[in-house]
């Protein structure tokens, strides 16, 4: 049965509280999938109509913790706003530099699974070898490690996260970026899917086949298009909601 809606805090919009209840049920939905690493990622979104703040997670709460009101709101500049007290500093970094770089982007998710992270130490890791790797292969960009919680890396991260909404963040794990909750996180499902089986295809004692260049391409212009799409992940992300709320997640207050 699905989670009662809290109403509203009479400070906070219903906007605010709506993509509040939305980015909880995210982290679910990321403690669901298996993507945690106790509490070192983190995923955030914007508050609606204040495009200089973004909402993320208290940093000390696991995911099946995280509800609607205990999640924190910030501005570009590290001021807590409201919420939750505690942030990870290293996720403000990555969060906030996207956020400024990318207007356009209004949800960044962040994971460190293992074969997320097992690409990363590859120099362009990924290869046309898989279905859901042709998903993903055109918007991916690779980003040198850069200082954790640097105004450097900050910058440095905006300015990858131009060129594509899928980063693969070397000697770390994935990143990626997009307009709304449903295409970032089916983003990064199809990301993490490419690389779960990039790292099959390279434990094996044979070489992977490759998918033909021209298919490739083809490829890319179909999955290029269907991301700017306003529909783009969202079955996806309702099918998933409805599986959290029959496990009785308690993260819409």
């Amino acid at each position: 049965m699905s989670a009662a809606v809290k109403p509203a805090p009479a400070s906070m919009s219903d906007a605010e509280w709506k993509v509040r209840c939305d980015l909880a049920a995210l982290y679910r939905v990321v403690e669901h999938l298996g993507w945690t690493d106790l509490l070192e990622t983190h995923m955030s979104v914007r508050v609606p109509d204040e495009p200089g703040t973004f909402l993320i997670n208290n940093y000390g709460d696991m995911f099946d913790e995280i509800t609607a009101s205990s999640l924190v709101k910030m501005d570009m500049e590290g001021r807590v706003l409201g919420g939750g007290t505690k942030f990870n500093s290293a996720g403000f970094t990555i969060h906030s530099g996207v956020y400024k770089a990318c207007p356009e982007v209004n949800c960044i998710m962040h994971s460190h699974t293992r074969a997320g992270a097992g690409v990363s130490v590859l120099r362009q890791g990924l290869r046309p070898i898989s279905q859901d790797a042709l998903h993903v292969l055109d918007d991916v960009v690779y980003h040198e490690y850069g200082i954790p919680s640097s105004v450097e890396e900050c910058e440095a991260l905006g300015e990858s996260a131009k060129k594509g909404g899928c980063l693969v963040l070397l000697n770390h794990g994935l990143l990626t970026a997009g307009k709304t909750i449903p295409s970032t996180l089916n983003r990064l499902y199809l990301l993490e899917r490419a690389c779960e089986v990039e790292m099959i295809a390279r434990s094996m004692d044979e070489e992977p086949v490759f998918i033909a260049p021209h298919i490739v391409e083809r490829a890319a212009k179909r999955f290029s298009v269907l991301r700017d799409q306003p529909e783009y992940g969202v079955r996806q992300w309702e099918a998933l909601l409805r599986r959290i709320d029959r496990d009785g997640a308690d993260y819409k207050r």
